[in-house]
């Protein structure tokens, strides 16, 4: 183990920070993003040789930086309906892609999360609930080849939006899709799937993580597989961030300080989390960040100083049936919030990484980690009744 260890200690390089995408190749044409209008209310101080309106230097830092949005739930919000139009606009769903364009939306990870409490059915065989999602994300993607690009990991995530593509990333799932299986897990992998949520299993539980958890872990930091730790109890979060030589991400955790929902992050937690250099992407829902893009900036700015500014993104959360901020609507809505960012004084590097960076940074991370490991670890035969008795 110290000799694995020895050897993942160089994640650092994998994690160094992206260069400005160049501007995507003609193709569709892009929409200039939303009117943002007088009603921003910030005010930035000008600078020598720079645009001092902070909505046109949003626009500009997007093209460049592009918005890396870590949860979006259109494979469920498009399988409930007969008949949907992605392609040019639909009132139906939050997001679609037109507005995807108009919010600068570069790279995008589409959850195949089972949502709680709903078709019972489905949440009983959640195996199967999971792959007709993967396939259905698939087929989306086939459908509309001049605006989505399924992507793995970071460099396919970067090429798609160099081919003026949006890149979509499979996942979360839910750890129960893996059916306490790794080879369940491995085929999931196979298919696409690059992050899993562990909360809600016997083996990441409110009591921690299980020895067959620690094996769900290893075997994910050898694939590939991102640890998705939001909802997991801080003792369960904890002992993943000890045991993954792979970044671990929260998809959906804002700051407890600042709005004390359960899945929200107190500063201990954050603080670890910045010094394992995870990523924390922030939701933009009322319930766990508030109404206004005021308070979803006031929870960004608490976790880049308690985190870092490497350590911080966003999620958008769209599709989901979850209440967005006034102004937040949809994924259209992204400049007016960097915006806002700016008149706070945020730098423009740490905006990139808020925006792509950090995002990217955390992909090559697990694919680094996966690289090293598979030289030393084959594929692990371990089962929960074996390990957890």
């Amino acid at each position: 183990m110290a000799d694995l260890q020895e050897e993942l200690n160089a994640t650092a390089e994998a994690g160094a920070l992206d260069p400005p995408l160049a501007p995507p190749e003609p193709g569709p044409d892009l929409d200039p993003g939303p009117d943002l209008g007088p009603d921003l209310d910030v005010v930035l101080e000008p600078q020598p040789g720079r645009c001092a309106d902070p909505a046109e230097r949003a626009r500009a830092l997007l093209a460049a930086h592009p918005v890396a949005d870590g949860y979006s739930g259109l494979p469920w919000a498009l399988r409930q309906l007969a008949w949907y139009d992605f392609e040019t606009g639909d009132s139906v769903l939050e997001s679609d892609v037109p507005r995807l364009r108009g919010g600068r939306v570069g790279a995008q990870f589409w959850s195949v999360h089972v949502p709680e409490g709903q078709a019972a059915g489905d949440a009983d065989r959640p195996v199967g609930a999971t792959l007709d999602q993967i396939d259905l994300v698939k087929q989306v993607v086939a459908a509309h080849p001049e605006a989505l690009r399924l992507a793995r990991n970071a460099s396919e995530a970067a090429d798609a939006h160099h081919c003026g593509r949006i890149a979509t990333l499979i996942g979360p799932a839910r750890g129960s899709a893996i059916g306490d299986s790794l080879g369940t897990l491995r085929m999931l992998h196979s298919l696409g799937l690059c992050v899993v949520t562990l909360s809600g299993t016997s083996w990441a539980g409110p009591g921690g993580l299980t020895p067959f958890g620690e094996e769900v872990v290893r075997e994910m930091n050898r694939l590939g597989v991102l640890a998705d730790l939001s909802g997991a109890a801080e003792v369960t979060a904890r002992r993943v961030i000890a045991v993954s030589k792979a970044p671990v991400v929260f998809m959906r955790s804002g700051a407890r300080a600042l709005n004390d929902h359960p899945a929200n992050l107190s500063d201990d937690m954050l603080a670890a989390v910045g010094a394992a250099k995870g990523l924390c992407l922030v939701p933009l829902t009322a319930e766990r960040t508030g109404s206004s893009v005021r308070e979803v900036a006031d929870h960004l700015d608490h976790v880049r100083r308690i985190a870092g500014p490497e350590c911080v993104g966003i999620s958008g959360t769209y599709d989901t049936y979850e209440a967005h901020p006034q102004g937040l609507p949809d994924p259209s809505g992204y400049p007016r919030l960097v915006a806002e960012l700016i008149g706070r004084g945020w730098p423009e590097a740490d905006l990139a990484l808020l925006t792509w960076g950090n995002v990217q940074r955390a992909l090559r991370g697990a694919d680094f980690t996966a690289r090293a490991t598979r030289q030393l670890r084959p594929a692990s035969t371990a089962t929960r009744d074996r390990l957890d008795g």
